[in-house]
């Protein structure tokens, strides 16, 4: 923002505070209204008023992207974030330029911002966008990313969601703090004791990608020894799926994976960690469930295996429901229906040495794909496939616009 119109909007902030006071009958020495909360306040007020007046003006968002060297992966996962409207329209309205308060610049979300606008461009002036100052900046930060082999594109996802949350965090000098004993919790109920956690989490990162993409882990242990439970909770922002093994070609379903994702596992006691009660380390169950549910999920299928001497890939094909995935079962047990809808899915085709990444997205028209600079309609039948390697859902049953 420019220095001028910063000061325009200073005086503004403070001229209306002088008038909200004065209008409440509050004496100024007892007014508890900081010009940084007004002016984040106020510019909410007026991001609102503009949604109230009109939507964003976009263009199609058909819009394709240069593969700059080896960069689908890269151009596979802005497809599918440039297909998350609530993030879209975060970044293109240039929100957290009004919300954050970091003293760093923004340079990668910046760079982030600029690509999804020339896709989301309404005079569609370019047919094809190039990310390469947004690769650039991305590799300034990102090290491992650089040079021009190919990358993981759940790999570069990850990474992508963090840098993009430390620049727009809401609470950037909280410092991170030991995890304290799980016992200090001990005479919670598990929801009061996941709560805690998750309060715990959102003081110190809380911003619009947490707010999407963030959800909450239980881990539950169940000593063989003296019956102990214990559990602990860990923030996630995708889930990474294994895929069941079949001795023949077959396909399995979304469901299958979820089951083997959230079965019992039994632990032995080099592998297990300390009991709390017995003190020492014992035979244990272990079983993952989700305690509180992302407005966003993103589910990775765990294609590539790493063994000792060399990874390979599973292309055993998964399919997936395009609507109503129901993940209430892998949650509380009073947690009910929990709906999903598919909105994007990036692909990997061939091996492991030698693949090349693609995105369907859908849009009020029906699917597209994503391959690099190309654009095609696909229809619903053409999406399952063996290629399958990240869905993008969208919880169907709250809104992804509305901040938590």
């Amino acid at each position: 923002m420019p220095r001028a119109s910063s000061v325009n909007v200073e005086g503004s902030c403070e001229a209306l505070c002088r008038t909200l006071v004065s209008q409440n009958g509050l004496q100024r020495e007892t007014a508890d209204i900081s010009q940084s909360v007004l002016y984040t306040s106020l510019m909410g007020l007026l991001l609102v008023t503009d949604n109230e007046k009109g939507q964003l003006t976009l263009g199609s968002g058909r819009v394709g992207l240069k593969n700059i060297g080896n960069t689908c992966f890269l151009n596979a996962i802005v497809q599918c974030l440039s297909h998350t409207h609530a993030l879209r329209d975060y970044c293109i309205l240039r929100s957290y330029r009004h919300e954050r308060y970091s003293k760093e610049e923004a340079k990668l979300t910046e760079a982030f911002s600029q690509v999804l606008a020339g896709l989301w461009d309404v005079n569609e002036v370019d047919t094809v966008v190039n990310p390469r100052q947004f690769y650039n900046i991305f590799k300034q930060a990102v090290p491992c990313f650089s040079g021009y082999s190919q990358q993981d594109a759940q790999e570069f996802l990850r990474f992508l969601l963090d840098k993009l949350h430390t620049e727009v965090n809401r609470k950037p000098n909280i410092r991170r703090t030991v995890k304290e004993p799980e016992q200090k919790y001990a005479r919670f109920r598990l929801s009061e004791e996941a709560a805690v956690m998750w309060k715990t989490h959102l003081d110190r990162d809380d911003s619009r990608i947490a707010d999407l993409f963030s959800g909450q882990l239980r881990s539950s242990l169940h000593c063989s020894v003296c019956s102990h439970y214990s559990n602990t909770f860990d923030v996630f922002c995708d889930l990474s799926l294994p895929i069941p093994k079949r001795s023949s070609a077959g396909e399995v379903t979304l469901r299958e994976c979820l089951d083997l994702f959230s079965q019992e596992e039994k632990l032995d006691k080099d592998n297990s960690p300390m009991c709390e009660r017995c003190n020492k380390h014992t035979e244990c169950t272990k079983r993952l469930s989700i305690q509180r549910f992302p407005k966003i999920i993103v589910i990775h299928l765990n294609r590539f295996t790493i063994s000792r001497w060399s990874i390979s890939k599973s292309t055993v094909y998964v399919s997936f429901p395009l609507n109503n995935l129901d993940l209430g079962p892998y949650g509380p047990v009073d947690s009910g229906p929990v709906l999903y809808d598919l909105y994007a899915i990036c692909n990997h085709a061939g091996t492991v040495n030698m693949g090349h990444y693609t995105a369907c997205c859908l849009d009020e028209n029906g699917w597209w794909s994503y391959n690099d600079p190309s654009v095609t309609p696909v229809s619903e039948n053409q999406l399952h496939t063996n290629q399958a390697y990240v869905l993008f859902y969208q919880r169907s049953n709250s809104s992804t616009t509305i901040r938590k």
